[in-house]
């Protein structure tokens, strides 16, 4: 069903901390992580992600842009802002396109002194399971093998 490079659990590959409100998604992404070797923590906001990424610091945030109160570029602007969190990759995962979640980052830059970057990949839900695993591979530096 997913992808497996035969690690087992207790080899963790890294953590990622998936932020979305959709229990299925959460629960897929979780799942696809976790039988590829990753530990998973996940939050169904961006307030819990952002005081969950603070506390366990992960090696990875797949975060979902649309979300009710504080949504996943409002956390974006935080992790980004946060010169502790600033280095964790990020891979944006919504429904909305790609060129509106630029648009609505290039508001939240402006009054900031240092801009946001992009994040180090956005992908359109659904995912495609293996293109998913293998950015967040790529995106932590962990072989493929």
């Amino acid at each position: 069903m997913f992808p497996h490079d035969g690690h087992t659990p207790s080899e963790s590959m890294g953590t990622v901390l998936i932020v979305d409100d959709a229990m299925d998604m959460r629960v897929f992404i979780s799942a696809l992580f976790k039988t590829n070797g990753f530990a998973t923590v996940a939050c169904q906001d961006g307030s819990a992600g952002i005081a969950k990424a603070r506390e366990i610091h992960p090696d990875l945030i797949v975060l979902d842009v649309m979300m009710p109160g504080t949504g996943g570029a409002l956390m974006y602007k935080e992790l980004k802002t946060d010169h502790h969190l600033r280095p964790i990759p990020v891979i944006m995962l919504s429904a909305v396109g790609k060129q509106s979640f630029r648009h609505y980052l290039k508001m939240l830059k402006v009054k900031l002194e240092t801009p946001l970057p992009d994040p180090e990949c956005y992908l359109e839900k659904p995912p495609d399971a293996g293109q998913l695993l293998d950015t967040a591979k790529q995106l932590m530096g962990v072989d493929k093998e």
